[in-house]
């Protein structure tokens, strides 16, 4: 079961780094950005370093929830790395029930929900791939300005590119 575009997106709860829980009603009338993340994914480490920046420039209206759901990623290296790159909250969904829930596959794997949680996007942070290293098409961003802006985001499904989600059965 995969949640479904321009849908209520199934309400959350899992724990941060420090064992308080979060839920996706916590953040009703923001912007969330839902990033299946790693620690160890190098396409995850490029989006963090760019996404600071654009929270920055977004403000308070967006919230970014990072869930780790890669089963064989300690909670220690997820504490040192999100501390690296400071990450504003990581989420723990050890047994990866969210992102099957959400249908999640790789690391990024990006869902954008508007104001009320309805899903908007869901997809790839940018067009990179294999054999295109430079981005040219900013996915992610034109989401979040489209829904910044009172609109539907143009592009709203796009195949995710990163690091496959690990699962151990």
């Amino acid at each position: 079961m995969t949640t479904e575009l321009n849908q209520p997106a199934p309400d959350i709860s899992l724990p941060d780094l420090d064992g308080h829980i979060h839920t996706i009603n916590n953040y009703r009338d923001k912007i969330v950005i839902i990033n299946f993340w790693s620690a160890e994914c190098p396409h995850s480490e490029r989006f963090d370093t760019d996404i600071a920046t654009r929270l920055a420039i977004w403000g308070s209206d967006v919230a970014l929830l990072s869930i780790a759901s890669n089963a064989n990623e300690p909670k220690e290296m997820l504490n040192k790395i999100s501390l690296e790159r400071s990450l504003p909250l990581v989420l723990t969904d050890a047994d990866h029930s969210v992102a099957d829930r959400y249908g999640a596959q790789t690391t990024p794997h990006i869902f954008v929900l508007d104001r009320q949680g309805i899903l908007r996007y869901r997809g790839a942070v940018d067009d990179v791939a294999f054999r295109q290293r430079t981005a040219t098409h900013f996915y992610l961003e034109e989401a979040v300005g489209a829904l910044l802006a009172n609109e539907l985001p143009d592009v709203t499904d796009t195949s995710p590119y990163g690091c496959t989600i690990v699962r151990y059965s």
